[in-house]
């Protein structure tokens, strides 16, 4: 029971037990019709809203001289949000639920602000590490707690999402293994109580992508 239910996770395929499951990450790319390109569509409005909407958010976090930056997180979100929901497809490989993929995506960017933050302005790095209006006997504690922060800071971005995938998903596998078990009334209750789990990934698939997106922005902010 438990092998088959973390099977969903596994990246090895049937086929010559290859990691061909981490392919499902451009399978999206089959889903985009061609009219998505050629004119505007319904799709394309909402998506140009939901991108203006980002960029004006994270350019007021950036600041008016890195709001360029805004296109490298539009686009960080865009690829979470696109993996996220792709996931809810059945049989589909769900990429973001594993810590490889989340890490690759949280490490990098981490380190690539810590050391700009360092080499080019090193005393506003060292004044984040003591709070405005600290005592002098809790300055050490301060430094040290403000350190482990920022050091766990790709790990939470990293877990946080691939945790709440694998939560999700487990959760709709499980009880979707109880279904031939169930008399007719209790299998069309679980059906409606899927529907309305579907409906709650949906929303959780939407909002990690958010929160990982204003959380590394935040983190970007803070060395400028």
């Amino acid at each position: 029971m438990m092998t088959s239910l973390f099977s969903i996770f596994e990246p090895v395929s049937s086929i010559f037990s290859l990691n061909l499951n981490w392919l499902s990450t451009f399978l999206g790319l089959l889903f985009m019709p061609l009219l998505f390109w050629v004119s505007p569509s319904r799709w394309v409005l909402l998506w140009s809203k939901i991108i203006s909407a980002l960029h004006t958010e994270f350019k007021t976090i950036l600041g008016p001289t890195n709001s360029s930056l805004s296109l490298l997180f539009i686009s960080l979100f865009s690829f979470i949000l696109f993996n996220n929901t792709l996931g809810l497809l059945p049989y589909t490989f769900t990429s973001t639920s594993h810590l490889a993929m989340t890490l690759t995506l949280a490490l990098p960017l981490w380190l690539s602000f810590i050391l700009f933050g360092w080499l080019n302005h090193t005393q506003h790095m060292l004044a984040h590490l003591v709070p405005q209006g600290t005592p002098g006997v809790l300055m050490p504690f301060m430094v040290l707690i403000e350190t482990i922060s920022n050091i766990i800071r790709p790990g939470t971005l990293a877990i946080r999402l691939a945790a709440n995938m694998i939560a999700g998903h487990l959760l709709l596998t499980l009880l979707g293994n109880m279904g031939p078990l169930l008399s007719t009334k209790l299998l069309t209750f679980l059906i409606m109580t899927q529907i309305l789990l579907l409906m709650l990934e949906s929303a959780v698939a939407i909002i990690q992508s958010y929160v990982f997106a204003i959380l590394s922005t935040l983190y970007a902010s803070e060395v400028n």
